[in-house]
């Protein structure tokens, strides 16, 4: 995966009010996830945005509030790829993910931004772009390819994770599709429905025509 490099500033006014007038200076409310687990009561000093949320058994993990601008975030969230962040909050610097972007449901604006905290040994769960290669015996013989699934989500360390997912082909006959099941990637584990349909080879008008006169 590409990193991409982002810096936000630590919040510590919440609440919707103070999230509206953020929004209304360009910038975006934000948490960060993942963060270190630790005994409650917590006894350890905590760097700035940072809270301690329960998570039971007398446990508790470090999640950090943020903002980030607009402008700083835009080719991160405007475009198919996917990237490792390297993410500065004030004096906190960590490796994450995007997990989830809120957007206003009329306009769009991004009302909030969920990044997840990770390491080279903690698997993470990531949707990854499909890209096909080669040529289809379908297409040759006059089908028409058709991508079902623009992403699948896939399970590893983000280390593992590429850029994107890509399938080969070359087999895929006419009217035949590729499920998930039958894929395979080196140290990923796929999440997605084993019977889902990534890719098929349609029948066109043209291919029918063709089938019909190869069957007289």
């Amino acid at each position: 995966m590409k990193t991409f490099q982002l810096e936000g500033t630590p919040r510590t006014d919440l609440g919707k009010k103070a999230a509206k007038a953020l929004r209304k200076g360009n910038l975006i409310p934000a948490v960060l996830n993942g963060g270190e687990i630790v005994d409650l009561p917590c006894k350890q000093a905590l760097k700035a945005g940072e809270k301690v949320v329960e998570i039971g058994n007398n446990k508790g993990i470090i999640v950090t509030d943020f903002t980030v601008s607009t402008d700083a975030v835009r080719k991160l969230i405007y475009t198919p790829e996917i990237f490792a962040i390297e993410l500065t909050i004030g004096e906190k610097k960590v490796m994450a993910v995007l997990k989830d972007t809120q957007f206003h449901p009329v306009e769009e604006r991004i009302l909030h931004m969920d990044f997840l905290e990770v390491n080279e040994n903690k698997p993470v769960v990531m949707e990854v772009p499909v890209a096909l290669e080669g040529h289809s015996e379908g297409v040759k013989a006059g089908g028409k390819l058709s991508l079902e699934m623009r992403k699948l989500k896939v399970k590893a360390p983000y280390t593992q994770i590429p850029e994107k997912l890509v399938i080969n082909i070359d087999n895929l006959g006419l009217g035949k599709t590729m499920q998930v099941g039958a894929l395979h990637f080196e140290g990923l584990e796929i999440m997605n429905a084993k019977n889902a349909v990534v890719c098929a080879v349609k029948l066109t008008r043209a291919a029918r025509g063709a089938q019909a006169k190869s069957g007289k």
